[in-house]
């Protein structure tokens, strides 16, 4: 299936359990996987065929930096059921939220969640 992919979208918000992290904030990272027939605007070269993928990336920053959440499979779940309402050429999505830093003690690149949600199943 056809896709537009947005990878590594960089936003600074206050998600987590613990209250540093509600105070301090933090960087979170989202990776999109839109996908949706792209072969009538491959065709038609006009933007109405497709996924606006600047929009996509507002919506995903109004979600990471606007209200708290105590866990970011919340967030996801919020950028997928947001995806679905805006966009009505959008059939699945893929949603990966990273923490490159949360506050757990160990050596490692990040911790993420990632969902995938079809339009009859968000």
């Amino acid at each position: 299936m056809d896709k537009i992919v947005l990878n590594q979208l960089d936003f600074y918000g206050y998600h987590g359990l613990f209250p540093e992290e509600r105070k301090l904030g933090q960087r979170f990272l989202v990776d999109l996987e839109l996908f949706t027939d792209l072969k009538k605007a491959g065709k038609s070269d006009d933007m109405n065929d497709s996924i606006h993928y600047g929009e996509a990336f507002g919506l995903v920053q109004e979600i990471v930096e606007g209200e708290a959440k105590n866990l970011i499979e919340a967030v996801a779940e919020e950028i997928a059921k947001n995806l679905f309402l805006r966009f009505d050429l959008l059939i699945a999505c893929r949603v990966r939220v990273i923490k490159p830093n949360p506050p757990i003690p160990g050596n490692y690149e990040s911790v993420a969640v990632e969902i995938y949600r079809e339009k009859d199943n968000e």
